[in-house]
């Protein structure tokens, strides 16, 4: 039973021991829990600071009441100590109720591993809110897929005919998801996978790589692809194609445009759902505008053309469009590489798939060496286009081979060309390597007396080399005349000649492949006269 108050009055006073000034106003939300503390334990503060031998006989008293405070200590009493208690805890205006006292650790840490017991009063009501408000959105999401799953008979539940979800009810739920990812994210760190922000992606669980275990080189995949694959090897799983899965495809490709397997299931996908392919091809000019140097990109667009070219190939107008705009993307594509060498293998098989055979692609050919006039690829899909047109050409005739079909007229025109464009660059192999070309083609030697308006190759091609091997009176401005010279010389019998050609090239005008050109006077060496 606790003891009688007999002090010197009936209510027990402070002593001046546990007088203190007006507290200060709590910085901190640990420095407002203590003060709430203290204000509910007010005799706590003395005991610590003076011990029980320090109170004063009162304080000492209303302290050891109000421990009878606790949840059924009270009770211990008989119903006379009882009275007894309450009547002293009266007299000492003693809180019926205390604050439990506060630990270091009970506010625990932020995302960034700051106390937040160290959060200003403002900062930490701020940062509650902020709590209060996602439970309440996890709350509301929660109710949207109890509808959901009740308007389409979901988890076991019975579809309701008086329930349905709308578009509205979906962009709410994105809306919401969206602003708990943020919240999430200040509150936690914690990103919310892009997916789960979706409702559509809902019923899908994704199915992540999985590195073995003590991996020497362990892939460090960026979160954002990961988490986008996990979702693909779950719909490829499935075998589903779906508007869903096209979206997810482009997003993938955005983050990695040589993802080989990508390409194949957005091709199934665009086949499944009978996509519109010119639709695809212009989301594919952007990619391909973007990454200029991807592969898959061509090999995608091929396969487009394949599959849409049966379903036009009656309309020759069609066809003829499709061509017109395909030849215009690839002049562009061209205008930021013009050297792209799977730009140059997709038009290749552009002109073969849907006869782009003509003047048309010539000259837009003729176009890009007219701009730069050492670009070998224009030239190799020139002799392509020129040497390969079935209306004139020998089906499969070998590039290195004469074809007696092709007219005598495209080979002149042909040689007068090349002829034009070396006058031009001198010491650029292109043209010299096409004139070459084109007299094979034609089954003209190079000794030929068909002239053109430069007059027979030989007497062309010596224009560019005076005084061979006569000292300092030689002169070379071009070291693949002298190359042509060596054949010339050689088809025509002229064997000193040659073998002088092929010696000033290793001696002075191509020493860099000395070798090589001692290699070809051997061969001159070993050849029957």
């Amino acid at each position: 039973m606790p003891p009688k108050n007999k002090g010197g009055g009936s209510r027990a006073k402070p002593s001046e021991s546990t007088k203190q000034e007006a507290p200060k106003k709590p910085q901190t939300i640990r420095e407002l829990e203590w003060q709430r503390y203290y204000n509910t334990n007010p005799h706590q503060k003395a005991y610590e600071e003076l011990g029980l031998n320090g109170m004063t006989p009162a304080d000492r008293q209303a302290y050891f009441n109000q421990e009878y405070l606790k949840p059924g200590a009270a009770k211990t009493l008989s119903n006379k100590a009882q009275k007894e208690l309450w009547k002293q805890l009266n007299e000492a205006s003693l809180p019926l109720r205390s604050l439990p006292r506060p630990s270091d650790n009970q506010w625990g840490r932020d995302k960034n591993g700051r106390d937040l017991g160290d959060y200003t009063v403002e900062e930490y009501r701020a940062y509650d809110a902020k709590k209060i408000k996602l439970l309440y959105l996890l709350q509301e999401s929660d109710a949207f897929k109890t509808k959901r799953a009740k308007a389409n008979g979901e988890n076991g539940i019975p579809p309701r005919g008086d329930i349905t979800l709308t578009e509205e009810d979906i962009e709410t739920e994105r809306a919401r998801r969206r602003e708990m990812a943020q919240l999430q994210q200040e509150l936690y760190g914690v990103r919310m996978d892009p997916y789960e922000l979706d409702p559509e992606w809902d019923d899908v669980v994704p199915i992540p790589q999985i590195e073995p275990e003590g991996a020497l080189a362990a892939i460090a995949y960026p979160e954002e692809y990961a988490e986008s694959m996990s979702y693909l090897r779950a719909v490829m799983a499935a075998k589903e194609y779906s508007p869903r899965c096209l979206r997810l495809t482009e997003r993938i490709i955005s983050l990695n445009p040589a993802h080989y397997t990508v390409w194949l299931y957005r091709f199934s996908i665009v086949e499944a759902l009978n996509i519109s392919i010119p639709d695809e091809i212009e989301w594919l000019n952007e990619v391909a505008l973007t990454h200029i140097k991807n592969y898959q990109i061509w090999n995608h667009r091929q396969q487009l053309i394949d599959h849409y070219y049966p379903t036009i190939v009656t309309s020759p107008p069609e066809v003829t469009a499709l061509a017109t705009s395909e030849r215009g993307f690839i002049e562009q594509m061209l205008k930021l590489d013009t050297k792209n060498y799977h730009v140059w293998s997709y038009r290749q098989y552009l002109v073969r798939k849907l006869g782009m055979w003509g003047d048309a692609e010539r000259l837009s050919v003729e176009n890009l060496i007219r701009d730069d006039v050492r670009n070998n690829s224009a030239w190799s899909h020139r002799f392509f286009v020129v040497f390969s047109d079935p209306a004139y050409s020998t089906p499969d005739s070998n590039a290195t081979e004469h074809d007696p079909k092709i007219p005598d007229d495209i080979i002149d025109r042909e040689v007068e060309y090349a002829e034009e464009k070396i006058l031009l660059a001198p010491q650029n192999q292109s043209p010299w390597n096409y004139l070459k070309g084109v007299m094979v083609k034609g089954g003209r030697g190079l000794n030929s007396g068909k002239k053109s308006p430069f007059g027979t190759v030989r007497q062309f091609t010596e224009q560019f080399v005076k005084n061979l091997g006569g000292g300092d009176a030689e002169e070379v401005t071009s070291s693949h005349a002298l190359d042509l010279l060596a054949d010339i010389y050689k088809e025509a019998g002229e064997k000193d000649k040659a073998d002088l050609v092929l010696r000033r090239l290793g001696e002075k005008w191509d020493r860099i492949r000395r070798g090589y050109w001692e290699y070809r006077r051997k061969l001159l060496d070993s050849e029957q006269p």
